[in-house]
């Protein structure tokens, strides 16, 4: 990718990507852009035709967090030819695309299931993780959210995602669940409750062959690091025993020696005993 030969008066650089169609009915375009998401220079997608009409844009990408990242759009292509990519600045902020052509199937899920993103990323298994509006129960499962919003964190405990929230009973398990921006895939943050520390919180990592996959090499150090450069969902276990019945405190930091990283989304489930439970009584030895 190259900027184009001149930027205006606005300090913009623009790339290029001309498209050509395959063989097949393919009208839909997956485009996920690597970059480094400054609020100041947040890159936006332009898809134009052949006589030089503009016919979709984007929309400013990323949220500007101050972090490596990346950002996806599903770009309808009859009759398109090129898109660009805009960005402020001298464009060194944009790292990489990638792009596949897309296809359709139907789709069946179960209708007590939540209606969920049903478009899957490249590479990954899991839709975005959206925290609910309100409290909801499901088979004596009760699911909040503590904060939609994004959060920064870093490795120090003044750095850390601190919340509270109240239990009314005591579960028999909990579940933490959120987003984690840029985080080194094998250092993970990790969680406290309640002043203890309950460790790392568990990655869902994509394939391998994920472009967001970013090495890392420093001085002295012979093993390649890497990071992923987007949005991972993360979870942590917490046991009963670390919950009190009242205000809980929970705080999400990231480890020692890392970047600075963010949280988004947020939620914990606390699971109760419900009246088809299925559970085995074991005699004791």
């Amino acid at each position: 990718m190259t900027p184009a030969a001149t930027t205006d008066g606005t300090a913009k650089t623009v790339f290029r990507i001309r498209i050509s169609h395959p063989a097949g009915d393919y009208q839909n375009l997956f485009f996920r852009l690597f970059f480094d998401d400054k609020s100041d220079a947040r890159p936006e997608l332009v898809a134009w035709d052949e006589s030089g009409t503009q016919v979709v844009r984007s929309g400013v990408l990323g949220s500007g967090i101050d972090l490596p990242s990346s950002d996806s759009v599903i770009i309808p292509m009859s009759d398109l030819s090129a898109i660009d990519i805009e960005v402020p600045g001298n464009g060194k902020t944009v790292r990489g695309a990638f792009l596949d052509w897309m296809t359709s199937s139907e789709l069946a899920y179960p209708l007590s299931a939540e209606r969920r993103d049903v478009v899957p990323e490249p590479f990954s298994t899991l839709p975005p993780l959206h925290s609910p509006a309100q409290d909801r129960e499901q088979f004596g499962t009760v699911t909040a959210s503590l904060a939609a919003e994004t959060i920064p964190i870093g490795p120090s405990f003044e750095q850390g995602g601190a919340f509270q929230f109240g239990i009314e009973s005591q579960p028999l398990l909990a579940l933490l669940t959120f987003e984690v921006a840029s985080p080194r895939v094998d250092a993970p943050p990790e969680v406290y409750v309640n002043g203890e520390d309950l460790g790392p919180a568990t990655l869902t990592l994509p394939e391998l062959a994920d472009p967001g996959y970013r090495g890392q090499s420093q001085p002295l150090v012979g093993q390649m690091l890497f990071q992923y450069t987007g949005w991972l969902r993360a979870q942590k276990i917490v046991p009963a025993t670390s919950l009190k019945v009242g205000t809980n405190d929970l705080l999400i930091v990231g480890v020692a020696g890392t970047s600075a990283s963010a949280i988004r989304s947020t939620q914990i489930q606390l699971k109760y005993l419900w009246d088809k439970s299925d559970y085995v009584l074991e005699p004791t030895h």
